[in-house]
């Protein structure tokens, strides 16, 4: 088509697929360095700058004026770099809570042995002495607690423990 005067009419798209090629070629670099202060692995920040120049690609029939091609190609960066990170969060939010860091096989197995290997210590042990230790350490009762429970003094739970902490000291290192 031609205008009255005789020349070619200009078209509404001054940014011709030519320019954005070149712009590609020209800035990919920098676009790329740009989306990696956004974003923390590189397979993102690539994707992310190849989004943004099909993006512009495709909509450059907006781009007016060719000198601001650029600028709306870091824009376009920008905003595609947010999502991405939105993506991230809103996965993170959405996953389930993580576990509490369980023991391996070999360590609850190890447990389970020394949980055996105490209670065959305890049961060992004179029944006072157990009676005391079972109600002081594990029961978490104070020596004038334990006193009231077994009807003893507290002297009496003093030398109970004593001598059962050290008997069962003796037990344990018997099963090491």
């Amino acid at each position: 088509m031609s205008s009255p005067a005789g020349g070619a009419v200009a078209t509404d798209v001054d940014v011709t697929t030519d320019l954005l090629t070149e712009t590609y070629q020209t800035h990919y670099t920098s676009l790329l360095r740009l989306a990696a202060l956004l974003l923390d692995d590189v397979g993102s920040c690539e994707d992310v700058v190849q989004e943004a120049f099909i993006r512009v690609h495709a909509a450059r029939s907006r781009v007016r004026e060719p000198e601001k091609l650029l600028a709306y190609l870091r824009q376009t960066v920008v905003n595609l770099a947010r999502s991405t990170l939105r993506r991230r969060l809103l996965g993170l939010r959405l996953l389930p809570k993580p576990l509490p860091d369980a023991a391996s096989a070999e360590e609850g197995a190890y447990d389970a042995l020394e949980r055996d290997a105490l209670i065959q210590a305890l049961r060992g042990l004179q029944r006072r002495q157990r009676e005391v230790l079972v109600l002081r350490y594990y029961g978490d009762l104070t020596e004038a607690q334990v006193a009231e429970v077994l009807g003893v003094s507290i002297g009496s739970v003093k030398a109970y423990g004593s001598r059962g902490i050290e008997a069962l000291r003796a037990r344990m290192e018997e099963h090491r």
